[in-house]
């Protein structure tokens, strides 16, 4: 895999920050984008744009037929069974509000339990602690042990006749936890349990089978797969989406209206509610392409190795301390500098062309956990290197040095 290739693909890469190269390890909050998928955006408006399902003339039409080549690729990039499964929403935040709200409204009752964990980002727990309030259910949190791994057998002393569904995530946005979706998935279903998985940091990182996970509802961002903003997937197992009443009303979503009557469109669009971020929607096809490209077997193999070394040599660094060793990681290390806090060292690794992230990253129940305020965090993609470690470490140490410690 030439890595020096495809950075050249970006072109933020020859971007300087304060007069540095930069060096972009913030990837888990926002992955940049290939030259590709900006084109796209370029062409659609200004060759191709019209709004789609609706007009019958040509530009109409082929918009309509590119924006669905999209929901096609998505189907087969996570392996769905079929394309009216996928959802489009403006981000995997109203993707999961989607289901707990449509979810919620025809299952959920007082007194009834949703199990979540540790790990979660909030977008995959406030929108259960709306139930919470709204329905007075209950929720339950699978503790996390100490290197940052869901404890499974306490998940499933957690389950009892109320459990109602299960929302996990795939890969933790902070220790880089891969959770063992298929071993929960099947003592999930022993119980007849739906299981939702937010799979944000996983879909751009690790290969996504939705069928082989056999989970009911999948979610993940287009902006952190090298694609654009605005655009979210949901993934659902289509006898759900029969199920459940649409999440929000107006145009494209409609059969027929009348004064005393609605009925629905059929899937996908009873869940896609008025005008979608159609440009966005067909760009996003062509970061799908970009990681086909390069094979997610390659992706997953190059991260490893990036973070391996990272990790090898953040430990060699006095007064640094990686958050959570788990069984199995991906490419998402967050760490403190005893004597640092967090936001001053992103600030101070700012100056040397170094982009991390610094705060709780979302996740501020685990932060508690951990008995931290907040943490540094840098996150691996596909266009990481080896040298990008070596200029992460050197402004570390720099850091130190700023602060005076031995």
């Amino acid at each position: 895999m030439d890595v020096s290739k495809i950075k050249s693909q970006f072109p933020i890469f020859s971007k300087k920050i304060h007069g540095k190269q930069l060096v972009y390890l913030d990837s888990s909050n926002s992955s940049q984008k290939p030259l590709s998928v900006i084109n796209r955006l370029n062409v659609f408006y200004k060759n191709e744009f019209s709004n789609i399902g609706r007009s019958i003339h040509s530009l109409a039409v082929n918009a309509t037929n590119k924006f669905e080549e999209t929901r096609i690729s998505v189907k087969n990039f996570i392996n769905a069974k079929f394309k009216e499964e996928i959802i489009f929403t403006k981000n995997a935040t109203e993707a999961i509000n989607l289901v707990a709200t449509t979810f919620g409204q025809q299952n959920i009752k007082e007194g009834d339990e949703i199990i979540v964990t540790e790990l979660e980002h909030h977008s995959n727990y406030v929108p259960w602690h709306f139930l919470r309030e709204s329905k007075k259910a209950i929720i339950k949190f699978a503790p996390i042990n100490e290197d940052g791994d869901i404890v499974i057998e306490k998940l499933q002393k957690l389950i009892t006749d109320k459990t109602k569904i299960i929302a996990i995530t795939h890969l933790s946005n902070v220790t880089g936890t891969i959770v063992p979706i298929k071993e929960i998935v099947e003592i999930a279903r022993k119980k007849n349990i739906p299981v939702l998985v937010d799979g944000c940091q996983s879909a751009p990182h690790i290969k996504i089978d939705v069928l082989d996970l056999d989970c009911d509802f999948y979610a993940f961002s287009a902006h952190k797969v090298y694609g654009p903003t605005g655009v979210g997937i949901l993934y659902s197992k289509k006898k759900w989406l029969e199920k459940l009443p649409p999440y929000m009303g107006g145009g494209a979503m409609i059969s027929e209206v009348k004064k005393d009557k609605i009925t629905y469109a059929p899937l996908p669009e009873k869940y896609e509610a008025g005008t979608m971020s159609t440009a966005e929607v067909i760009a996003f096809n062509e970061s799908i392409k970009f990681v086909e490209s390069i094979g997610m077997n390659n992706v997953m193999k190059h991260e490893k190795e990036i973070t391996n070394y990272a990790l090898e040599n953040l430990k060699k660094i006095n007064s640094v301390k990686i958050i959570g060793n788990p069984k199995n990681k991906a490419g998402v290390i967050s760490f403190t500098v005893k004597g640092v806090h967090p936001h001053d060292i992103a600030t101070i690794l700012d100056e040397d062309g170094v982009a991390i992230r610094a705060g709780h990253h979302c996740c501020q129940i685990f932060h508690e956990k951990m008995n931290l305020s907040a943490t540094a965090r840098a996150s691996i993609g596909v266009y990481n290197t080896r040298d990008d470690i070596d200029i992460l470490c050197k402004a570390i140490e720099n850091c130190r040095k700023i602060f005076d410690l031995k």
